[in-house]
């Protein structure tokens, strides 16, 4: 069983696109929970500009909330891409300076494969790429299997942030 302490360093940040204007923010992500004198909840999520640690900066009072379109809302994976970008979850990588080399960067349920027999051995939570399919290449096994997402892929495979679901929906068309 994997420790659910295992990546406690890694910071704790999201990013999401602001319900005002659209622009992105980075920072903590909060519900506004209820409201005062309506006694009700409210239900929306808001997100603190990131200026250094939480501890820094834990004065409710001042404090600029931004609210943000939950369906926005990515998480940042701790990683950066060959360029030291942050990447997030939903954002679109391309490997080997190859724009028909795309995927995305997900958190959640993937297979661990043997490698001699394709089949899978395992099901494992965290973060992952998967493969966004563009030629009959990414089509192919074992090139479209999902990979763990790690410093040692994105090294190995020259990955780059390209762009975002929300900001680039035509890169994840299927080709």
């Amino acid at each position: 069983m994997e420790s659910k302490w295992r990546d406690m360093t890694r910071e704790i940040i999201f990013k999401g696109k602001k319900v005002d204007n659209g622009e992105w923010i980075e920072g903590y992500l909060f519900d506004n929970g209820m409201s005062a004198e309506k006694r009700m909840f409210i239900g929306r999520l808001v997100i603190v500009p990131y200026e250094g640690t939480a501890c820094d900066k834990w004065s409710i009072e001042g404090i600029d909330f931004d609210e943000v379109d939950p369906d926005t809302i990515c998480e940042y994976t701790g990683l950066t891409d060959k360029n030291g970008n942050k990447i997030w979850e939903n954002d679109i990588l391309m490997g080997h300076g190859n724009p028909k080399d795309l995927a995305k960067a997900v958190f959640g349920k993937f297979g661990v494969r043997d490698i001699e027999t394709g089949s899978i051995v395992d099901e494992i939570v965290g973060w992952h790429y998967e493969i966004i399919q563009t030629d009959a290449i990414s089509r192919c096994e074992p090139f479209c299997w999902s990979m763990p997402l790690t410093k040692d892929y994105i090294d190995r495979c020259e990955m780059e942030v390209v762009g975002s679901i929300f900001d680039n929906p035509e890169l994840v068309k299927e080709g």
